[in-house]
């Protein structure tokens, strides 16, 4: 307590000085949670637009599907499964889904694509679909009188086939017990961009797409949301143990160069914050030098009146660390109203970045504990190792010659 006292004591005195360490590491503490932030908020933001917009935040497949999809690995699709996959309280929604390749048909054109079969209610719940309409209508209508089924094509499948909205469209392709499967469908709805995801997507209703591929009461697929999507890999494994015969995969396992490329940026940014906080405490440790060899008379006068070498080493410390806590605490008042904004508003991009397919157009930040405390932590540690050179040069001080020049 008596080094504490006497480290304030210090830092009060000598006001300049103590006055630029503090705004120097005050402004980089702020300065790096304002950048750990964003870029916490704006990842978080890629991942949730990512997963929303077709993969989910898990997946439970049969076997190896996921690695090696064909149609007839079809899980069997029953309101139990999904109550004990709901039931969980992390879970906010499942979603079945089929998929099968097909070639599309209209007049003389032709092009394949993805087919994909979902449930009207459920896909809504889980993912941005029926956001994505561009043209038409969602499936909300009924079959036509000649019980047509509808579709919604993405947009490059329509160009290339040269229809739109009400136009009748050909699927072609293999049902699940080795039948050749085909039928006409009721274009609805266009889906999506020319760019996007789903661009060459074809979505069928659920029961339209089971009756076309001969997988009565089967899907391939659970497209399983959560409410927090940190809690992945915990749910995943529950999941698992409830349902031993099947497969579950989080999104990561899904989209493995998505979330290695992700990982890889944010990797990239932490090491730029490190060289940010490594240069502030370069200036740093001259503050602290300097103020070492400004006060040699003092030192020498501690160790002529008994004052051990640690001691001295240890109120160099001390008033290093309580400078790196009074910056931090003026640092996080400054920063923490600006973060709080980057979180509820933040602000748009002038021109919206293409990433994994999804267009990021909005920078948000993250308002959470481990913006504030990681900094923290890293400053802490630079502010212990950089009063090491000053401690060491203050504890051998000679009171011989420190005070030979009084």
């Amino acid at each position: 307590m008596l080094l504490v006292k006497l480290a304030f004591r210090n830092i009060l005195r000598q006001r300049r000085r103590t006055l630029l360490t503090l705004l120097s590491m005050s402004g980089g503490y702020a300065l790096s949670c304002l950048s750990l932030s964003l870029t916490e908020g704006s990842y978080k933001n890629i991942i949730a637009l990512f997963t929303t917009d077709h993969t989910g935040h898990l997946q439970v497949h049969l076997d190896d599907y996921l690695q090696r999809p064909k149609v007839y690995k079809g899980l069997a699709d029953s309101v139990e499964t999904r109550q004990q996959i709901t039931s969980l309280p992390r879970v906010r929604a499942v979603a079945p889904r089929v998929f099968a390749p097909v070639l599309a048909y209209a007049g003389n054109q032709h092009t394949p694509a993805q087919l994909i079969g979902v449930d009207p209610v459920l896909e809504r719940q889980a993912t941005r679909l029926a956001d994505k309409v561009q043209q038409g209508q969602y499936f909300d209508s009924e079959p036509s009188p000649d019980n047509r089924q509808p579709a919604m094509l993405g947009l490059r499948i329509a160009q290339s086939l040269n229809i739109t909205v009400g136009d009748d469209v050909i699927l072609i392709s293999q049902g699940a017990d080795g039948s050749v499967a085909n039928d006409i469908y009721r274009v609805d709805a266009l889906v999506g961009t020319h760019d996007s995801w789903d661009s060459r997507n074809v979505y069928l209703p659920m029961k339209a797409a089971q009756e076309f591929l001969a997988m009565s009461g089967r899907v391939h697929e659970y497209a399983v949301m959560l409410h927090d999507i940190d809690q992945v890999s915990r749910v995943a494994a529950t999941i698992e143990q409830r349902l031993t015969t099947l497969t579950v995969d989080t999104w990561m396992q899904v989209e493995p160069t998505f979330y290695s490329s992700m990982e890889t940026d944010k990797r990239g940014n932490r090491v730029s914050l490190l060289i940010i906080l490594f240069i502030v405490f370069i200036g740093v440790l001259n503050t602290v030098l300097m103020s070492v060899m400004e006060r040699t008379n003092e030192f020498g006068v501690l160790r002529a009146i008994g004052s051990r070498p640690t001691k001295i080493f240890q109120l160099i410390v001390v008033e290093t660390l309580m400078l790196a806590l009074i910056s931090i605490f003026i640092g996080a008042i400054v920063v923490a109203p600006l973060i709080a904004w980057f979180t509820l508003q933040g602000f748009p991009l002038p021109d919206p970045i293409d990433i994994g397919g999804i267009k990021f157009s909005h920078m948000l930040g993250d308002f959470s504990a481990y913006v504030f405390v990681a900094p923290m932590i890293i400053i802490l540690t630079f502010a212990l190792l950089v009063s090491i050179p000053p401690g060491i040069r203050a504890a051998r001080i000679s009171p011989t010659r420190a005070m030979s020049n009084l």
